[in-house]
């Protein structure tokens, strides 16, 4: 079974953050296990927009900034095109009542491939775990 992830887990993965190690211990545990991680197609643009964004207001060296990109990209994601899953992420966000459709393509990847997804953003997780109980929060 597949394991779907969105930007603000992959970054704790990339940077030294809190939870940071809990992810790595997820993520080990994952690989070591043979699961296929899914994402929708734009994780990398949004997590390597934040990481220039940390970078820029100098909240990291550019150095690191260099090497969690490198890290970044380095991942073994199956990345799903949105044409798969843009009716459905646009669906998600009018029932949650999201102001924006990004998150929503990780909800639609998580049902399409009928696994768990797991975020560290809690006020995706808040909106929506009462009724998608598939979707994980990185609690703490």
């Amino acid at each position: 079974m597949p394991v779907c992830v969105d930007a603000s887990f992959l970054l704790k993965l990339v940077l030294d953050e809190a939870r940071s190690d809990e992810v790595r211990s997820l993520w080990q545990s994952w690989v070591d296990a043979g699961l296929e991680i899914v994402a929708p197609g734009h994780l990398l643009f949004e997590a390597a927009s934040v990481l220039r964004n940390y970078v820029h207001r100098e909240l990291i060296s550019t150095d690191a900034g260099d090497a969690a990109y490198r890290a970044l990209v380095a991942q073994e994601i199956q990345l799903i095109e949105p044409a798969v899953i843009c009716d459905r992420a646009w669906e998600f966000a009018a029932y949650f009542d999201r102001p924006t459709v990004y998150d929503s393509f990780y909800l639609a990847v998580g049902e399409l491939a009928g696994c768990d997804f797991w975020t560290a953003d809690r006020r995706l997780y808040d909106s929506v775990h009462t009724e998608l109980a598939w979707v994980r929060l990185l609690a703490g």
